[in-house]
């Protein structure tokens, strides 16, 4: 898929708002992203697909920087491509999810609040679990 072309990235906010937000969140995620190269306790490929899906809505420019990055655009390229995400990239989101989920239970009393982290993480764990994985 050539990612320089100016149609194949989906449609932006009409919302100059909800853009500046998006690429607040994209340029937060893009920054997590690098950090985790480099660190091993923060997943890198979680964050950068968060950081093109931000952009991919609030900025065709940046959306097309970072998935054209010859650095950062190969840890997503595969997932966007429909190769997979890494298994390194899998493990690291799904297991920083749970502790982040668990130690978010242990901190709220409300049950129905736990619930629904527990809930969502069962199916976010889902859906990354049956993403193909990426073979290097």
């Amino acid at each position: 898929m050539a990612h320089g072309s100016s149609d194949d990235s989906p449609r932006t906010s009409r919302s100059r708002l909800v853009r500046y937000f998006l690429q607040g969140v994209g340029w937060l995620s893009v920054a997590l992203g690098v950090i985790g190269v480099f660190l091993p306790v923060l997943p890198t490929t979680p964050f950068l697909l968060l950081a093109a899906a931000c952009f991919a809505r609030s900025s065709p420019r940046f959306y097309h920087w970072l998935v054209d990055h010859p650095r950062l655009g190969p840890w997503i390229r595969g997932y966007l491509e429909g190769n997979g995400i890494p298994l390194k990239g899998k493990v690291y989101a799904i297991g920083l999810m749970w502790v982040s989920i668990g130690f978010s239970c242990w901190l709220l009393p409300s049950v129905w609040a736990r619930g629904v982290m527990v809930v969502s993480a069962v199916g976010v764990t889902v859906y990354i679990l049956r993403q193909k994985t990426l073979r290097r």
